[in-house]
């Protein structure tokens, strides 16, 4: 896990489809996944090994929502921590370097192909192959996209401090583009949703964690 320094930041883009309106977002720290669940770690707490494509290092993928959170719930259990999904503003935070951001489009560089996998391979690659962002993070751009915790909502104009989404509603946020998916969708910005029953062989998780009170760097 990376330790991820709260700030404020700003959320959505100008220049993404369902993007704006572009607005400040101020997050409390917290630890998120350096790579995103692997099929090992998967198969380690739940004994079951779901995904379409193969391989220990690979990503966890086709798992709906519930799922993950049955797995995340099972984990907790066996650590004694308390892992969860991250918000869609952890997420896109996180993805943009914190407060190390030098902008970048995708998730540690403007060049996408030295961050992501994405619509010009034909499967998941091994996590943590490509260059990693600014906190030291692999793939938030393109492999797989993330499940979220937030049910899907357009932006609101007014400035936001750690924001949980809409209270209902049918679909959930999935975050960084896929390796199926075009390279646009795997902009830091850039937002995808679907049905918490929803499984692809595109779609996994990334853990994150809350900072204990008395832990903040």
């Amino acid at each position: 896990m990376v330790y991820v320094k709260g700030s404020t930041f700003t959320m959505g883009d100008t220049r993404g489809r369902d993007t704006q309106p572009v607005h400040p977002v101020t997050l409390d720290d917290f630890y998120i996944g350096q790579t995103q669940v692997t099929q090992a770690l998967w198969e380690a707490v739940t004994g079951d090994r779901p995904s379409h494509f193969h391989g220990d290092n690979l990503p966890v993928e086709s798992v709906t929502l519930s799922e993950c959170h049955s797995m995340i719930q099972a984990l907790n259990a066996l650590c004694g921590l308390q892992f969860r999904l991250p918000t869609e503003a952890e997420w896109e935070y996180a993805a943009k370097g914190g407060q190390l951001t030098h902008g970048y489009l995708f998730s540690g560089s403007d060049n996408i192909d030295d961050v992501a996998w994405y619509d010009q391979v034909d499967r998941p690659q091994k996590v943590a192959q490509k260059m990693p962002n600014e906190l030291g993070l692999y793939d938030m751009s393109g492999n797989i996209c993330e499940w979220c915790e937030d049910i899907y909502a357009p932006y609101p104009a007014d400035p936001q401090c750690n924001p949980t989404g809409a209270q209902t509603g049918s679909y959930h946020l999935a975050r960084g583009g896929g390796w199926n998916r075009g390279g646009h969708m795997c902009r830091v910005y850039d937002r995808g949703n679907y049905r918490p029953e929803y499984a692809s062989n595109a779609v996994g998780l990334r853990l994150v964690m809350d900072v204990p009170q008395g832990d903040a760097k």
